[in-house]
């Protein structure tokens, strides 16, 4: 899946694609690569994904992982991810004043919980409404986004793993479905899942 390795590529980013490639990622999420930007970074991937209970889709993301060997002052580093998740959420939650700071300790927190070395943490949260009328009066739909992006330590004690394991956890945490532990199960939340 990752992005050709060729003589060129750095061994810092050869071993992170090496590290998306083997990434075991929860059931039901699904990952494919898709373009990456070229001008921010002189090696890049990214990988878009769906995260999917039966036919629903829950949450989808993107995440992109840019490298510059010779750094980037606005990085402070050689890496830097940066992630876009966004799922739909129940009609009340949106006019919540609290969504974006929760949905934002939800990016914090699955970090700390992966014990991912992350500074210069960025981002935007979005809740957005929609209101229906005439021939779509069934189409309200609500939304929250988390748009982030953060500067890694990658290196040999330092692999990408924990900061796929933290973004899965996002997505799962933004689509109301976190990861639980073997042997436990989610209870019905009325959103047809």
């Amino acid at each position: 899946m990752p992005a050709n390795v060729t003589s060129f590529t750095p061994e810092p980013f050869a071993r992170a694609l090496r590290e998306l490639e083997a990434m075991p990622w929860r059931s039901g999420l699904t990952t494919q690569e898709i373009g990456s930007p070229q001008r921010i970074a002189p090696h890049a991937v990214a990988i878009s994904a769906e995260l999917e209970s039966g036919e629903d889709s829950l949450a989808t993301g993107r995440l992109i992982l840019l490298h510059d060997p010779a750094g980037n002052t606005a990085w402070d580093g050689t890496f830097r991810v940066v992630s876009y998740v966004r799922a739909e959420v129940d009609l009340d939650m949106v006019t919540d004043p609290l969504l974006p700071e929760v949905a934002w300790s939800w990016l914090t927190d699955t970090l700390a919980t992966h014990d991912c070395s992350a500074a210069e943490l960025a981002g935007t949260v979005t809740a957005s409404y929609s209101k229906g009328f005439g021939e779509m009066t069934d189409a309200d739909r609500a939304d929250v986004e988390v748009r982030c992006s953060w500067t890694p330590t990658l290196d040999e004690a330092h692999p990408l793993t924990p900061h796929l394991a933290a973004w899965q956890d996002l997505m799962g945490l933004v689509a109301g479905q976190p990861q639980l532990p073997p042997g436990m199960a989610t209870l019905p939340t009325g959103r047809g899942v």
